[in-house]
């Protein structure tokens, strides 16, 4: 993943706390030994800072391929100079902060690459999340309730829809013989019908809660563009470097310490 604002990092952290992400570096001298744990364990791990001009490891191609084989009913992957068990919940997770790497092609093949660099459109809706979510806290969590709430839904037509298909392709004579095919016809349509109401409901909610966001949206620009201009800087002088978590920090700083009134209108401004 190219990460030069850690965006990645992160989020990948975030992600995957609750299954006991191990972080290394290429450099460390026990990266086998905690790649080796991982992988009979199931833990994801993420391997950070990997230069542009730093060759891969030959023991990690097997892993950049998946090159598991079946051995005695035990499912394997060759790391090193063993064989290691190997549990499909593994996950391998690289990132570099070159803004711009430029690989070999055999590096390039071997991974899927995923450029996280922040755009000021990107830049500009997280800005937003953040200068609501201190503004109006009510307004952000509703929002975000209201995110998990489709996706559920939808995820719960798509399991309606995954069952149905798995019955009728199971389906051996007429279909009007089959009952647990009609009962399950007639439950999912009513089941669609709510889930689609539900929906619709749902999306209108959140148009109403986008235009009450709006309000903010001159804030999350201007942040943004300031964000750029201060980064532009780097390129007069190398010592002119401000990373985009310092930027956020000293941005919720500014917001925290702004006096509120009592209504709902914006009250943080930043000035250019």
């Amino acid at each position: 993943m190219i990460d030069p604002q850690d965006q990645a990092n992160c989020w990948i952290r975030t992600k995957e706390a609750q299954h006991g992400l191990k972080v290394i570096k290429l450099t460390d001298g026990n990266f086998l030994r905690t790649l080796d744990n991982c992988i009979r364990i199931g833990m994801p791990v993420l391997c950070e800072e990997i230069g542009i001009g730093e060759t891969l490891d030959p023991s990690l191609e097997p892993i950049l391929l998946k090159q598991t084989f079946m051995s005695g009913g035990q499912l394997l992957i060759r790391l090193g100079d063993s064989d290691v068990d190997y549990d499909k919940n593994f996950r391998f997770y690289m990132t570099t902060k070159m803004a711009n790497p430029h690989y070999l092609p055999e590096v390039c093949i071997k991974v899927t690459i995923i450029n996280f660099t922040v755009t000021k459109s990107g830049l500009e809706d997280q800005l937003l999340g953040d200068v609501v979510r201190l503004e109006r806290p009510d307004l952000e969590e509703q929002r975000n309730k209201l995110i998990v709430r489709i996706n559920s839904d939808k995820n719960q037509l798509k399991a309606i829809e995954d069952r149905i298909l798995k019955l009728l392709f199971n389906l051996e004579g007429n279909i009007l013989d089959d009952e647990v095919l009609i009962n399950t016809l007639n439950e999912s349509k009513v089941t669609s019908g709510i889930i689609t109401n539900r929906l619709i409901e749902a999306e209108k909610t959140g148009e109403e809660i986008t235009t009450a966001r709006e309000k903010y949206r001159s804030v999350a620009t201007r942040g943004s563009v300031m964000y750029f201009v201060v980064a532009s800087l780097a390129e007069m002088d190398p010592m002119y470097q401000y990373s985009l978590k310092y930027f956020t920090q000293v941005k919720r700083i500014l917001c925290t310490c702004w006096v509120k009134g009592s209504d709902h209108s914006p009250k943080i401004d930043f000035g250019i």
